[in-house]
């Protein structure tokens, strides 16, 4: 398997670094060139993820912010899989793939993929979502809606009314403390509710360590509206 490693030009440092994970290379030469023209470094396209994972044994070589993945690979692997793996490395990741593959996206969602691109879109969206993604922000479009809102068997958490009351303010942005005060409860009481909150979401497979990953799921989960929100990166 080819693994290319470029940098940038005249040796610029450029911010956003990008793999790219497709088992067909016209697709990788086409997302390379536009990454490029971007201004995003493209440190390596590969047609699996265990090539792209190699490229990054070595503990000096930084792993990319944002990881393309398409869904289907050809070595058959599974989606799941896939994007746990990608994610243990540190980097993020960003579907790209055919619409209609709606278990598959609801798969890579639940695993923790920060959004979804379809392949149809025009290369100025795929070019912004990866800008998204890159900051840390959730990515809600269409195509995630669309992707839960067809499956009826996306595991929702089955979350109390406080619990939800909790998820919505911390979600929306609230520090906890802030939380705390406007439910008129202690802070040490919000903070058991954010973890009872983290605890459900694992047990339907679909953890969200995360602040920005509890904004994922309560947009997923329709207690917040689908809006391109920003959180807090960091954890509570």
């Amino acid at each position: 398997m080819r693994v290319t490693t470029v940098t940038g030009e005249a040796g610029a440092t450029v911010a956003t670094t990008v793999a790219i994970v497709d088992d067909h290379e016209a697709v990788r030469l086409g997302l390379r060139a536009a990454c490029r023209d971007a201004g995003y470094e493209v440190v390596a396209d590969t047609a699996d993820v265990p090539t792209l994972l190699a490229a990054f044994d070595d503990p000096a070589v930084d792993p990319p912010k944002v990881v393309l993945l398409d869904l289907s690979l050809g070595d058959g692997s599974k989606v799941t899989d896939n994007v746990r793996a990608v994610l243990a490395t540190g980097s993020q990741v960003l579907v790209h793939s055919i619409a209609d593959r709606v278990a598959a996206v609801r798969e890579a969602l639940a695993a923790g993929a920060a959004g979804v691109i379809p392949k149809s879109s025009p290369t100025a969206s795929v070019i912004a979502a990866i800008a998204t993604v890159a900051r840390g922000d959730a990515l809600n479009n269409v195509e995630w809606a669309s992707a839960i809102e067809a499956d009826r068997d996306f595991a929702k958490a089955q979350l109390g009314r406080r619990e939800h009351d909790v998820l919505h303010l911390y979600a929306s942005g609230l520090p906890l403390k802030l939380v705390a005060q406007q439910l008129g409860i202690a802070h040490s009481t919000a903070r058991e509710y954010l973890d009872r909150i983290r605890a459900k979401y694992v047990e339907v497979g679909r953890p969200a360590p995360t602040k920005v990953d509890l904004l994922r799921r309560a947009v997923e989960d329709g207690i917040l509206p689908g809006l391109d929100a920003e959180a807090g990166d960091g954890r509570r």
